[in-house]
């Protein structure tokens, strides 16, 4: 094995590593050698927003980020790193390496060009410029801290021996682009803990049913809507979490904006049946105010059906499901014959439709990991380690998560920066 020296050495160039690498790059004199044992950088970057990378959100705020307050991830602290690098800053930096920014009426910032190479090929660029050398298919294995405070860093291809190290491996979402984790072990080895972890932003899964066929809902394939979901102890029926926007009904369960924003709070369990989670399909209604509608409908148009007036309020193909399949009633049916039992049954479906998550499809499908090294560990001002002097670390690997939409890559930039320059200012 070749045995070969630098000041900072990142592991992980990702969008975070590449920011460290940039940042670093400018700021000391030094080598700066970044790693990444994938033959192409930037996978992630290339496949976020559908090809397109929402690079940020037009307004990034601490609450839009999660992560484990006991152990440091407070809105304050958040508020901090957010605060270094903000959203007008993201705009400026990648406006000055000729990439122009655009709001969507989402309030995601894409490239003009709509291509997500535009962004990596700027990053990249800049790296080169500030003179950090990205060694790709170094997939590293290993971190140990020598007796003279160095690092001997293990690739696949050598060992490197670095004053200083950013740890910028992400977490295990997606790991067909590389995540593999196994930056939490390389933390462990250095001293740090890690929170429990589980897949973020990512769909969840509705069970079969006794037959076989599958949840009816299951049966929408390619159907959104609008709806408030509420996540609820299943034991005490306490609220954990509300979320609104859109909903998307899949094949094997839902997905869309709301549930994948939902997905990271629950802690990544199911199975145990602790969770109960429902979704109101008129958000903004409660069962009273829609009962009290239905029965007002039926005194001013007692000769329309169930199934128009549902047909008013969500699109065809979920209004007759709901009707027929989640309240078991005949569609048919004129209002004012309608049944107490009935109408009752048709407000709890349209206002608490159970949602009967069995799962959530796993890492494979998740955009972000929940959980990592807590934020406690780290010096925010830098990103320095608080157990391992020498050691920095930014963006998934730490133990906060974002909102889709953009707001964990603005994470990525931010704390990415701050370890690059902590790493490069370094004595």
């Amino acid at each position: 094995m070749s045995l070969n020296h630098c000041e900072v050495a990142i592991v992980g160039a990702g969008a975070a590593g590449l920011f460290a690498a940039i940042f670093a790059g400018r700021t000391t004199s030094g080598g700066v050698v970044a790693f990444d044992g994938a033959k192409r950088l930037g996978a992630k970057i290339l496949i976020a927003g559908g090809g397109r990378c929402n690079v940020t959100h037009d307004v990034v705020r601490p609450e839009d980020f999660s992560g484990d307050t006991t152990r440091g991830a407070t809105r304050n602290a958040v508020k901090k790193v957010l605060r270094s690098f903000t959203v007008e800053d993201t705009i400026d930096f990648f406006r000055g390496r000729g990439v122009e920014l655009k709001r969507e009426e989402t309030g995601k910032l894409f490239p003009t060009t709509d291509r997500a190479r535009t962004v990596l090929e700027a990053l990249v660029g800049a790296c080169r410029e500030a003179g950090a050398v990205l060694r790709t298919e170094h997939r590293v294995t290993g971190v140990e801290r020598r007796d003279d405070g160095a690092f001997e860093v293990t690739t696949s291809q050598g060992v490197f021996v670095a004053r200083r190290v950013v740890l910028c491996t992400g977490g295990l979402a997606l790991p067909k682009t590389g995540s593999d984790g196994f930056g939490y072990a390389i933390a462990r080895s250095l001293g740090h803990t890690v929170t429990p972890t589980w897949p973020a932003l990512v769909p969840l899964v509705l069970p079969p049913e006794v037959d076989g066929r599958g949840h009816w809902l299951t049966g929408l394939k390619g159907v959104a809507t609008d709806a408030e979901l509420t996540l609820a102890d299943a034991a005490s029926g306490k609220v954990a979490r509300r979320q609104a926007g859109a909903v998307l009904f899949t094949h094997f369960g839902v997905s869309g904006p709301a549930v994948m924003d939902l997905s990271r709070h629950f802690g990544g369990d199911w199975a145990d049946g602790r969770w109960r989670l429902t979704a109101n399909l008129r958000p903004g209604e409660t069962s009273a105010t829609l009962d009290a509608e239905l029965l007002e409908r039926a005194r001013t148009q007692p000769g329309r059906t169930v199934s128009q007036v549902v047909r008013e309020w969500l699109p065809e193909r979920l209004a007759v499901a709901a009707v027929e399949h989640g309240a078991e009633v005949d569609p048919a049916t004129p209002l004012a014959q309608l049944p107490k039992g009935d109408r009752r049954r048709l407000v709890q479906t349209l206002t608490a439709l159970p949602l009967p998550v069995s799962a959530d499809r796993g890492y494979e499908y998740a955009e972000v990991t929940a959980g990592g090294v807590p934020l406690e560990e780290v010096n925010l001002s830098t990103m320095a380690s608080r157990v391992c002097p020498g050691l920095y670390l930014a963006g998934e690997v730490l133990d906060v998560d974002g909102r889709i939409g953009g707001y964990n890559f603005q994470w990525a930039w931010c704390t990415g920066r701050l370890a690059g320059l902590g790493a490069g200012k370094a004595d």
